[in-house]
């Protein structure tokens, strides 16, 4: 992947499945292992990660981009795009400081061509992703799919089996 000095590991999935919930599981499973970890999360939505009345929103309101808050215990960076267009994760790689980082991992981008664990849940209907993607490298899953293929299969309800999985055979 353009951009990324440290591995980075996706999880693929359609919307609804788990990513999320996956995801505050094994980040700590990771941490307790000494990964220091980032995390990019795509979103398909407008937000807003300040408040209407707010100085730093009344500030990005009149023009100034990227805004930046500080405080003493985090740090944020709000950047107008000029164009509306879906994000490249690239380009988000450029721009975060990966100099004490070991490990990022990505939340969505799943049409981008990086390593990626796929989440899916047959009893949600979804097709599977990883026929159309080689850059899938494992499954996570509630259920015995018959699929062919050498792709490692975990048990996406076992973070710990995950997270082993992320050490011993990712990196």
């Amino acid at each position: 992947m353009k951009n990324a000095e440290i591995p980075i590991l996706g999880f693929a999935a359609f919307s609804g499945t788990g990513k999320t919930t996956l995801l505050t599981k094994l980040i700590p499973l990771l941490k307790q292992t000494g990964l220091r970890i980032a995390l990019i999360k795509h979103s398909h939505h407008n937000f807003e990660i300040d408040k209407p009345g707010k100085d730093s929103y009344r500030l990005r309101e009149a023009g100034a981009s990227p805004v930046m808050l500080v405080s003493s215990h985090r740090r944020a960076m709000i950047t107008e795009f000029d164009s509306i267009q879906e994000p490249k994760l690239s380009d988000q790689l450029k721009i975060l400081d990966q100099s004490e980082l070991d490990l990022i991992l990505v939340e969505g981008f799943k049409a981008e061509n990086f390593p990626k664990i796929e989440l899916h849940r047959p009893s949600l209907n979804y097709p599977l992703i990883f026929p159309n993607d080689p850059s899938v490298i494992a499954i996570a899953t509630d259920s015995t799919l018959s699929v062919s293929g050498s792709l490692p299969h975990l048990n996406i309800n076992d973070p710990q089996l995950i997270s082993h999985f992320i050490i011993n055979a990712f990196l």
